[in-house]
């Protein structure tokens, strides 16, 4: 049953929108609670977006699961590489000296890439901050949850239009 419901198109496009879901209720939680974002909250919201245009490109084309599985896996492991990273800064954000410096939009207008890069992945200060928790877990912390997850759930939907294509044949 669920293999028929997530097969084809439906289980992409529901990658789709569980990924923009998740940013919507990202930008939800910044507006209600007045919060502003730090460069990694932006840069792993970022990887959502860019792991929901995946899922709604393999939806249009429905072709070579394989090739989208391993693009959906590799951004999906990217966020999670984030999503440590900005854990990793809230753990230790006793001993973390400087903020998180100025904002993504500045750097993105005033800095190299490299350097834009560079900037955000030693994020601190900012960063490091807890403001909002559910269930006693971090935003990054569910982030990270939610990245594995849709690693699990790429693989999942490649196996199950594999197997599909196999049978149709």
């Amino acid at each position: 049953m669920l293999k028929n419901i997530l097969s084809g198109r439906r289980g992409y496009l529901i990658g789709f929108i569980a990924c923009f879901g998740l940013v919507g209720l990202a930008l939800w939680i910044q507006t209600t609670y007045n919060l502003d974002p730090c460069p990694l909250c932006i840069t792993q919201r970022i990887v959502f977006m860019s792991l929901g245009v995946l899922f709604l490109i393999a939806a249009i084309v429905n072709k070579r699961p394989k090739t989208f599985a391993a693009l959906q896996v590799l951004t999906a492991l990217v966020g999670a590489g984030w999503a440590t990273r900005h854990w990793w800064i809230q753990a230790h954000r006793e001993t973390m000296q400087a903020s998180c410096g100025v904002g993504f939009d500045y750097m993105f207008e005033n800095f190299p890439l490299k350097k834009m890069f560079t900037l955000i992945f030693k994020g601190t200060g900012d960063c490091a901050a807890i403001d909002w928790t559910l269930l006693g877990l971090t935003i990054p912390q569910q982030a990270l949850i939610a990245f594995i997850g849709f690693g699990v759930y790429a693989v999942y939907l490649g196996k199950i239009n594999i197997l599909a294509k196999l049978n149709r044949k």
